[in-house]
């Protein structure tokens, strides 16, 4: 007998998902009164497919996520004034640093993708991931044609 015989029974075999197989569906969440951190941890875990019993480590197995209300997620009171989110141009002086804030005035779907983006995976495949991640700052969205289920991830 060989070794992968005496380890792996006749019948007994891995599956692995094929990309034709792989079924998504559309889910919307309300972040309204929602804790930031639980709720991107929860995101990216339906954007990867982790939840599914598909779940396949090198493909994209995950759902579609339509989040609304992104201006009204919470952050603990500490971090409102300290958490800061920084870009860099690419240029001497290029620097561009804004607190949490400032960030939710101006761009708070930014924030979200931002949480969810450090969550995922740090390769080509999350880069796919993230565009299936669709935030909007109130509760209108124009994604009503793919009927998208309501999820609550924190209850």
């Amino acid at each position: 007998m060989s070794a992968a015989t005496a380890t792996c029974p006749k019948g007994f075999k891995t599956w692995i998902a094929k990309p034709g197989e792989i079924k998504r569906k559309w889910y919307i969440v309300d972040a309204a009164n929602q804790s930031l951190g639980r709720l991107s941890t929860k995101i990216a875990m339906r954007l990867m497919g982790k939840d599914k019993p598909t779940f396949t480590r090198h493909l994209d197995t995950g759902d579609f996520v339509v989040v609304i209300n992104a201006e009204k997620v919470k952050i603990d009171a500490r971090k409102l004034r300290t958490k800061e989110y920084r870009r860099w141009s690419g240029y001497l002086g290029g620097l561009k640093i804004r607190n949490f804030e400032e960030m939710q005035t101006k761009a708070p779907d930014r924030i979200i993708e931002h949480a969810v983006r450090l969550m995922l995976p740090k390769n080509l495949l999350a880069k796919r991931l993230i565009t299936k991640l669709k935030v909007y700052r109130g509760a209108e969205h124009p994604h009503k044609a793919q009927q998208p289920e309501a999820w609550n991830p924190l209850g």
